[in-house]
């Protein structure tokens, strides 16, 4: 798809465009955007852009989720207009596009990382809300650049097996193993309230932990939600965030390799997608600015299971912002 443009404009004079109809149009048939909803540039306004990014320079391990968004997109053609266990119509109530994949430098980190800002600076600046399909998780800097320059530092859950808080890769400083840190150096997350959820695995020494903690997160590691309730663990989610406005970034592999196998660095012991989906719509309320699924690799998938499990994420993102709508 060619890069993004921005066509939003908030004064809501039209019915939402939706889905093409699954009763209608067999759901294997037809354009592959995100839940078979119009493309950006088919609608004169949009409320949310699902949009792509396609990039994995940034990886350690299994490459390939450069292309997690088209493997998404395709994984989501079952998603339906009403989500019951909202008790939403995610795409009536607001005027949801895919905005394609924005374009970027594959071969340079830092250049890819200023158009990323840029492109999807371009697609929030009027107010509409992004939910960005990954690419590995170097994007989550530059999104939350982008989501600073409208909403200002934000409340960041970011559900993950790895802190993602090293300081460098190789004296690389920017990689999907480090963009919190960097986002932390820059400010743009609220210390106190903000959290990884899904923690697990080996590290490199005790002092990956000491030196996360400085950084202002409270941790939800992976073991406890065997000895706690979700609604436990959403309660304490919901004191953490507050007030303040949501920015929520989920590594696909917070969820075991039996519900994600497709993904660059997979971890034993994981969150069931039953348990991630609990605890987004958990969220139902709170002021959600943006979010990103990242790290689908889908050369290891297995007949869509990964694919699946991240387009069902979004589309309760996008549900939870028509709830907020």
């Amino acid at each position: 798809m060619p890069s993004v443009t921005n066509n939003s404009t908030h004064t809501q004079t039209t019915t939402p465009v939706g889905q093409v109809d699954g009763l209608s149009v067999p759901r294997y048939a037809g354009h592959s955007t995100f839940a078979r909803l119009p493309r950006i540039e088919d609608v004169p306004r949009h409320d949310v852009a699902v949009v792509g990014v396609p990039f994995d320079t940034g990886v350690t391990y299994r490459p390939g989720a450069r292309f997690g968004p088209a493997h998404i997109r395709q994984s989501s053609r079952l998603l339906r207009p009403y989500n019951p266990a909202l008790g939403v119509e995610p795409f009536a109530r607001q005027q949801v596009v895919d905005a394609g994949d924005i374009a970027f430098n594959p071969f340079d980190i830092d250049t890819a990382c200023t158009q990323i800002e840029r492109g999807a600076y371009a697609l929030i600046q009027d107010g509409a809300t992004l939910v960005t399909l990954g690419g590995d998780h170097t994007i989550a800097y530059p999104l939350l650049k982008a989501i600073n320059r409208v909403h200002g530092p934000v409340a960041l859950v970011h559900f993950d097996a790895h802190l993602d808080t090293w300081d460098t890769y190789f004296e690389t400083p920017l990689t999907h193993g480090t963009p919190f840190r960097r986002a932390a150096e820059d400010g743009l997350f609220v210390y106190g309230h903000s959290a990884h959820v899904g923690i697990r695995g080996s590290l490199y020494s005790p002092n990956d932990l000491a030196s996360d903690a400085e950084l202002g997160f409270q941790i939800v590691h992976c073991r406890e939600f065997t000895r706690r309730p979700i609604d436990d663990i959403i309660d304490q989610l919901r004191q953490t965030i507050g007030e303040t406005p949501l920015y929520v970034s989920i590594d696909i592999d917070v969820l075991d390799p039996a519900h994600a196998p497709a993904t660059g660095t997979p971890e034993a012991g994981g969150l069931t997608s039953r348990e991630l989906l609990d605890i987004l719509r958990g969220f139902d309320g709170l002021n959600l600015v943006g979010a990103d699924i990242v790290e689908v690799s889908p050369a290891y998938d297995h007949a869509e299971i990964t694919g699946v499990a991240a387009a069902n994420l979004a589309y309760e993102f996008v549900s939870l912002l028509a709830k907020k709508a």
